[in-house]
Order: C-alpha cells, then structure tokens, then sequence
C-alpha cells in the first residue's frame, strides 16, 4: 500500500512533467511564430507597396546607370526634369562632372559623379560651393550625397571622383523644366570666387545715403 507521502510525491512529479511539457509546447509555438514572421512582413510590405527592403537598394558608385533600382513610389512619372551639371575651376586644375546632363522624374533618386586632378607640383586644400539655376529650384532640389562645402587635401598629380547623390522634391513647380548644378571649386585660403554668371548671389550692399 503506498504511504501518503508516496502519494505526494508522484503528484508533484506528475505536476511538473506536465509543467515541463507545457513549457516545451511554448517554446515550440514561439519558436516557429518568431520564424513565420519574415515571410509575413515580406508578404504584408508588398502587397500594402511599403516594402522598405527594396527601397534600402542605393546606388552603387561606378553603375553604369547612374541611377537607383530602387522603386520609389514618390516618383512623379508624369513629368521628367533636365539636370545640368556645369563645373569652374578657380585655379590650375581640372574639374568636371562625369556627364553633361541626366533626365529624371521628380521623387527619383540619381546620382551623378565629378572628376578632379591636381595637375599642379604642390599639395593643395580646396572645396566647391553649388549654386542653383533657376533661383526657385533651388528649395527643391535635395542632395543626399555631396562633396561639396567639404574640405579635401590633394597631392599634386591625385585625381578623385566624388558622387552627387540627389531627388528633386515633386513639389517643383510645374513650369520648371530645366535645373542647372553648378559647382565653383576653389582653393581653400584664397579668395571664394564670385558665383558664375546667371545664378544667384548675394545681394550687394547699398551705399548709406548722404
């Protein structure tokens, strides 16, 4: 006959199996709730068209398309802008953008790469300043990537290639066809050029009347 304390313990051995049991069914089920989870997100994204992984796609400097595979669904397809690059040289050296021009939609992201070589025997500091034409593009036209305002050291005879990674806010007005990118660069400890013939510059002071 088995003693009531005999009994006890079998009830609490039976108790914790079942404890042990219920903890292992748990873990399981969290376990594959936890995997299930990125098909399901993935699945989710694509079909709301909020698939973040794909917009996390950049550019890759060197692409022979210059352009983001990404889709982004801010893209004004109706509409494509002309982007000029145009760069001066304040000094004996070279510097150009890679291409002339591209053709984008508002809200696509581009890029576009400048070319520098200090054809000079010295080592020498220098940096760009953009500017903008027409004056309204200016607030539209966001960078992501720039060199520009940057102060780079270059050895005479280096060459570098700096990327201009950039979106043209969708809200440009319509009337707008054509933006210019103009960038000045300069050796840094002279004088700052002024900005090149038909951007903006500051207005110039007024003489105090007599």
């Amino acid at each position: 006959m088995t003693s009531p304390n005999e009994s006890g313990r079998q009830a609490i051995r039976r108790d914790n199996r079942r404890m042990v049991g219920k903890l292992l069914v748990v873990t399981v089920a969290m376990f594959g709730f936890g995997y299930a989870l990125v098909p399901m997100y993935q699945a989710i994204c694509d079909a709301l068209g909020i698939n973040v992984l794909s917009l996390s796609e950049r550019l890759v400097p060197g692409n022979a398309s210059h352009r983001a595979t990404a889709v982004n669904t801010q893209v004004d397809t109706s509409r494509t802008i002309t982007v000029e690059f145009d760069a001066n040289a304040r000094g004996p050296w070279d510097f150009k953008p890679a291409m002339r021009s591209i053709t984008v939609h508002p809200g696509e992201m581009a890029t576009v790469m400048y070319e520098f070589r200090n054809v000079q025997n010295r080592t020498m500091a220098a940096q760009a300043i953009p500017s903008y034409a027409p004056k309204q593009a200016t607030a539209h036209f966001n960078k992501l990537e720039c060199f520009c305002f940057n102060e780079y050291m270059l050895q005479p005879g280096e060459s570098k290639q700096w990327p201009v990674v950039f979106v043209i806010d969708p809200k440009l007005p319509r009337d707008v066809t054509t933006i210019t990118l103009s960038y000045t660069f300069f050796e840094v400890g002279g004088r700052v050029p002024a900005a090149p013939a038909g951007f903006q510059s500051a207005a110039p002071a007024q003489e105090p009347r007599s």
